[in-house]
């Protein structure tokens, strides 16, 4: 059965569910190895590896909507900074985490590599 296809950068897609140690400072890594996104000036691919780094309040992200709103960037055309930046704005939001990192780690186009990296306490 073919998975939905989310809107492009479709937030409402998110889903959490309730942290099973909310007492507890402990750090969830996502490594996701095939980002792509669409460049806003030539409307080619751009690949990234995207690592998401967070430390859980109340709320944690459910996988498969991770994976569904990741998608939705597939048909978006945006600068990788501001990608990155909208990512982590929208888990951010969802999540209010402890910590929380993204690092957009970019491949090579042009001979030049992006990585770009966006922290909050």
């Amino acid at each position: 059965m073919p998975l939905p296809q989310p809107a492009p950068h479709d937030a409402g897609v998110l889903d959490t569910f309730p942290n099973p140690y909310p007492g507890r400072d402990f750090e969830i890594t996502f490594e996701c190895p095939e980002f792509t996104c669409i460049c806003p000036k030539t409307s080619q691919p751009d690949f990234a590896v995207l690592t998401i780094r967070y430390v859980p309040d109340q709320l944690c992200v459910e996988l498969k909507s991770l994976k569904l709103y990741l998608w939705s960037f597939r048909n978006v055309g945006a600068f990788h900074e501001k990608v990155t930046n909208d990512i982590a704005s929208d888990l951010l939001k969802l999540l209010r985490p402890r910590k929380f990192e993204i690092v957009g780690d970019f491949k090579v186009r042009g001979g030049i590599t992006t990585k770009v990296t966006v922290r909050a306490p």
